[in-house]
């Protein structure tokens, strides 16, 4: 088995305000056929028994990947390479159409989900105006609808050549093969321009800014947002050590003290938003039914706070270090898939341009001490604030006594006298009866010619002459 996996280093980071959604876009239209194959593109995949096929985008990369089995490499890899190199000659309206509403209605459903319109709003409020970072992956409706056949093919032309990707190859095959079979399939295929890269914008807050939402969803929550530094940073391992010690198990600090002991919400989460020119540090916590929200923020600014000051136990950090170590060992029994070996290559080359970060990374979690967690939080952590509280829906519905019998259906009884218009007819020289009703309700003339002839006067062998 050999996973195969393609990124372009363009994301939604890389369109302009007004075209938002086109990264996106064309990842989809990726799979629409290539000029040497103008067809389903999984079919071949599927015919040689290839798993987990898919295509992905996100802020700062598009990528592409399969698993195939070792025969059915050159198969992979003329797929990939026909796509990169032979694509815009089949891509026409038809097709830019199809998948617009593909990615319209991936948009609605999630949109839709529970708590689906927050990345929307927390994007736009924790970004000002310009920042690439100001609007989501899926774009807005207007964006996609304007989107043109233009559109694409500057598109292609400007972030889909091989000089803006990488392959990255996992599995059953050595360098001297994989150099060998890349050169046959990609080797032709010119270089692009040289994209521009946009600049880190990291746009620390100060303050605290505050909004909420009220959506359908079954529990109050409250979000906590900070931006912070970037992928690559010193502190990118921080901070996935901090989500990790402060909701990672039922032993963190925000779960022992919001949902064990207060019993103030039912569920905790955070998560590190790793991106290339800023990242962010997410907090949820759910409430639980029947307590106050007020409380809730309350007790859980103050846990925050005291893990700040304190910093994690000795043989917590230790723990949850060694946890997010095996976990990252364990993702590399896998040559594919989000987190395995061709995965890790790839995002490490695109983001530090050293394929063998992910190990430096994984590693470097061990070093990490309290100190320096209690200095990127009391830094990052302590200002800057923005706070979303989702909250259920009112119940519109209301209690009214009815008036209405609904014994039985109500059948009129009576009906009220016609008031036609006044018929006129006149009959014009050359024998044409002339019918008029008048109305003047709306200022329209309907006109309609009837003629006294059909199917039945059609002469036989002609039927239809009429």
């Amino acid at each position: 088995m050999v996973a195969v996996n393609v990124w372009y280093h363009v994301g939604s980071k890389d369109e302009l305000p007004g075209k938002t959604g086109f990264a996106h876009l064309f990842e989809h239209l990726m799979f629409n056929g290539t000029e040497n194959y103008n067809n389903e593109y999984f079919g071949p995949f599927q015919q040689v028994g290839a798993t987990n096929m898919n295509g992905t985008t996100n802020n700062d990369r598009t990528n592409y990947f399969e698993n195939v089995p070792t025969p059915a490499l050159d198969l992979a890899l003329w797929m990939e390479s026909d796509r990169m190199g032979h694509l815009l000659g089949v891509v026409n309206q038809e097709k830019l159409d199809e998948q617009r509403g593909v990615v319209q209605n991936e948009k609605r459903q999630g949109e839709n989900q529970p708590y689906g319109r927050v990345f929307i709003q927390a994007s736009k409020a924790t970004f000002p105006v310009g920042h690439p970072y100001s609007w989501t992956t899926i774009g807005s409706m207007e964006d996609l609808n304007a989107a043109t056949l233009e559109d694409v093919q500057l598109w292609f032309k400007t972030y889909y050549g091989p000089n803006n990707a990488v392959l990255s190859l996992a599995g059953d095959i050595n360098v001297d093969e994989a150099k060998k079979i890349v050169t046959k399939y990609f080797g032709d295929i010119p270089p692009g321009p040289s994209p521009i890269k946009k600049k880190k914008w990291i746009a620390k807050r100060s303050g605290e800014k505050r909004e909420i939402m009220y959506d359908r969803v079954p529990n109050a929550r409250i979000y906590k947002v900070w931006n912070t530094p970037e992928i690559g940073s010193p502190e990118h391992a921080h901070f996935e050590l901090l989500a990790s010690l402060l909701t990672g198990g039922k032993n963190s600090a925000l779960y022992q003290e919001l949902v064990y002991k207060r019993q103030l919400a039912t569920s905790v989460s955070a998560f590190y938003y790793d991106r290339e020119i800023a990242g962010q540090f997410w907090i949820a916590v759910d409430l639980a039914n029947g307590r106050s929200l007020d409380d809730l923020e309350d007790a859980m600014d103050k846990a925050l706070s005291d893990f700040i000051k304190k910093g994690p136990s000795a043989k917590r950090l230790k723990n949850t270090k060694t946890s997010i170590r095996a976990s990252s060992i364990k993702g590399l029994q896998r040559v594919g898939g989000f987190g395995g070996k061709s995965d890790l290559l790839a995002y490490s080359e695109v983001y530090s341009g050293n394929p063998g970060a992910y190990l430096e990374f994984i590693n470097g979690i061990m070093e990490i001490t309290n100190k320096e967690i209690k200095e990127t939080a009391n830094t990052w952590l302590t200002d800057g604030a923005y706070v979303l509280t989702v909250i259920p829906e009112e119940n519109r519905s209301y209690d009214s006594e009815s008036t209405a019998d609904r014994s039985k259906l109500p059948f009129p009884t009576e009906f009220p006298e016609l008031d036609l218009p006044e018929i006129q007819r006149a009959k014009l020289s050359n024998g044409l009866e002339v019918v008029l009703a008048e109305r003047h309700d709306v200022p329209m003339i309907n006109l309609s010619f009837q003629i006294k002839s059909g199917h039945a006067t059609d002469p036989l062998g002609k039927t239809r002459l009429s």
